[in-house]
């Protein structure tokens, strides 16, 4: 198989946890992409979709999904979403797209995260992937001196701003040996809005797309 069929069929294997009348997170990237075309071959069994950017927004439109402001609901039943890498614990690391702060609310709000992935992105050990951060642009500088100290390499995302307004720094060569410890001591620098682990909340389900047929971990 490809990779985009591995990513189809990943994508297409999550329908199974979308039920009748429910409202979907909905995340963003290239494997979420195909799981926005299969949820639109049953548009008229859900409620709507709540979406993790503004490009996923405007795919569900283009697909006549109904879109759900997050703020209409108190909770959302399932929230599927991909990764950039993710570890036999469903501790992950996303945010290659730039929208790791929505992505991150919309998971929040969410009862069950299904991760959607092919077996290229599982891993043993999170990090090879550089970790994503969300930052305020005036505190770049100040950031990236305090992720240089936790061993880090930050690399300015050039060019690029979230939907937030914001930028991206990309953190090379940390030891992620302790995910939700790093996630916990980044969100708690001075100027950071987000970081891409998610491993304080991870995924719930983690659908791996293989040659062979897609795997199911659970914790």
């Amino acid at each position: 198989m490809s990779p985009d069929e591995k990513k189809k069929a990943a994508a297409e294997a999550a329908l199974a946890y979308v039920e009748d009348d429910m409202t979907v997170g909905v995340g963003t990237g290239s494997t979420v992409n195909f799981f926005i075309d299969a949820l639109a071959g049953i548009r008229q069994r859900i409620r709507g979709a709540v979406a993790s950017s503004s490009v996923t927004e405007a795919r569900l439109r283009e697909r006549r999904i109904p879109v759900v402001n997050l703020n209409s609901v108190d909770e959302l039943p399932i929230y599927v979403d991909g990764a950039d890498e993710a570890d036999p614990h469903l501790r992950l690391i996303k945010g290659g797209g730039g929208a790791l702060t929505r992505e991150k609310i919309v998971a929040a709000v969410s009862r069950r995260f299904v991760c959607i992935i092919d077996d290229s992105k599982l891993v043993v050990l999170l990090g090879k992937f550089p970790l994503p951060v969300e930052v305020i642009p005036m505190a770049q500088s100040h950031v990236g001196r305090q992720l240089a100290k936790l061993g880090g390499r930050p690399v300015l995302r050039q060019g690029f701003n979230t939907d937030n307004g914001n930028i991206v720094i990309d953190v090379h060569g940390l030891t992620l040996t302790n995910p939700v410890e790093t996630e916990e001591c980044i969100d708690h620098i001075a100027g950071v809005v987000c970081n891409g682990l998610f491993a304080r909340r991870g995924a719930d389900l983690l659908l791996v797309a293989a040659t062979a047929g897609v795997k199911t971990i659970t914790r």
